[in-house]
């Protein structure tokens, strides 16, 4: 085993991948995965969410590469059974993401994908995209766009953007295992081809990605208002019956 990746836990046939290597500049200060909300850190309460999740099997964090075998340890001194591997992530999200799909076990089916920065996601929204992955091969939590939009330019606004039909995309995103890495394999091919996530590489394969609803609390921590946010949250939400429904 290489010394930039951790493997332990046993063999089922969902795995979730935990992109966690990037730096927060928006944010500033500590990296914001790696911050306190409530009594662990940041990943840790995004982890237990899968962890306790009786559909799936499999975790695996991709972390920037001189914390592998530190988060490694803590993340195992919390008691995450489902803790397969820990591994350096890369330069990029994408990269990131590539690198953890190479630790998932073989017999694994479906990869769900979840931002490292959104602890607000509930076990019901977690089982639908697993359905729908199921049924249809690739899945993503979206919400419909409530703003009004318009184009700017000079700090003078431009056109109304219709905004019907247009959705915010959230995660966990959800694929055939072989779905997703046909279509990292092929952004590597194409020279790193950008994407901003995983469904647009697999919408780049010419593959259908289904809408399961996503919801307005399942935001991704980004700036220091939504940091502030989740912490103002963080004590109702620990007891809201939602957060561990299924």
């Amino acid at each position: 085993m290489s010394d930039d990746v951790t493997e332990v836990g046993n063999k089922h046939e969902v795995a979730v991948l935990i992109p966690a290597a990037g730096e927060g500049r928006r944010l500033g200060g500590p990296r914001k995965q790696f911050r306190t909300l409530g009594d662990r850190p940041l990943l840790v309460q995004v982890l237990l969410v899968f962890e306790q999740h009786p559909g799936v099997g499999h975790l695996v964090v991709a972390v920037p590469e001189n914390h592998v075998q530190e988060v490694s340890d803590r993340l195992q001194a919390e008691g995450l059974s489902k803790l397969t591997a820990v591994v350096s992530g890369g330069d990029s999200r994408q990269s990131s993401v590539r690198h953890a799909l190479r630790a998932v076990p073989a017999p694994v089916e479906t990869v769900l994908v979840h931002d490292a920065v959104r602890p607000f996601v509930t076990a019901r929204e977690v089982q639908a995209v697993i359905q729908s992955v199921r049924a249809h091969g690739a899945a993503s939590l979206a919400m419909p766009v409530a703003d009004t939009l318009r184009t700017a330019s000079d700090e003078r606004f431009g056109e109304t953007v219709p905004r019907s039909n247009l959705y915010r995309m959230q995660t966990p995103q959800g694929f055939r295992r072989a779905w997703l890495e046909d279509a990292h394999r092929a952004a590597v091919e194409a020279d790193g081809q950008p994407a901003t996530d995983d469904v647009g590489l697999v919408q780049k394969q010419g593959r259908d990605v289904h809408l399961v609803q996503g919801s307005r609390r399942n935001f991704k921590i980004t700036t220091t208002g939504d940091w502030q946010m989740a912490q103002q949250l963080w004590g109702a939400w620990t007891t809201a019956p939602e957060r561990t429904d299924r």
